[in-house]
């Protein structure tokens, strides 16, 4: 039985979503399209009618990733916390709900022109709730601040993910939180 317009699309965002986590959680290269569909609760055989590729749901999984990603940060800023919610063990613990630039960085630097146009959208979204942050100052110094926060924040979060020292772990995250807001 076919499924209507609206049941596909539904499907579609579920794949979309699941892919989205779970190229976090276990990194693009090591994620097959069995794996996704899985995570999806769909079979394999489906993939193609969705997706003409996996480079098509990887750019789609990054692009939602990232809008993930704005919401979160854009709620913690509202709330005051972006940076300490961002550079929190919690995040840390939780790459597959995290930040696809910390997850993925270094994969998503070797993806194709338009994943890497969806993580710069991500990285340009970041940037502009960081810089709003930085509001009384005038918008080109609140713009440097801001990449240079960004910049701190996911590379703090990729490394204390990396090594394998719990405390040496929370440091880092302390004093990346600790920079950003002395700056």
């Amino acid at each position: 039985m076919r499924k209507s317009k609206a049941e596909a699309a539904e499907t579609r965002k579920r794949i979309v979503a699941a892919a989205a986590a779970e190229f976090r959680r276990r990194g693009i290269v090591a994620t097959g399209l069995a794996d996704l569909m899985k995570a999806a609760g769909l079979t394999h055989g489906g993939f193609y009618k969705h997706f003409k590729s996996k480079d098509q749901l990887i750019a789609e999984a990054c692009a939602e990733a990232g809008r993930e990603l704005f919401e979160k940060v854009s709620a913690n800023a509202a709330k005051g916390s972006a940076v300490s919610s961002y550079l929190s063990t919690r995040h840390r613990d939780d790459p597959a709900a995290g930040c696809p630039l910390a997850a993925l960085g270094p994969e998503l630097a070797r993806c194709d022109e338009k994943t890497r146009e969806a993580a710069t959208a991500g990285f340009e979204r970041l940037v502009g709730v960081l810089a709003a942050e930085f509001g009384k100052l005038p918008p080109e110094e609140a713009r440097r601040r801001a990449l240079a926060s960004a910049a701190t924040m996911i590379g703090a979060l990729a490394m204390a993910r990396m090594v394998t020292d719990p405390e040496l772990s929370a440091e880092i995250l302390r004093e990346a939180e600790s920079s950003i807001s002395h700056a």
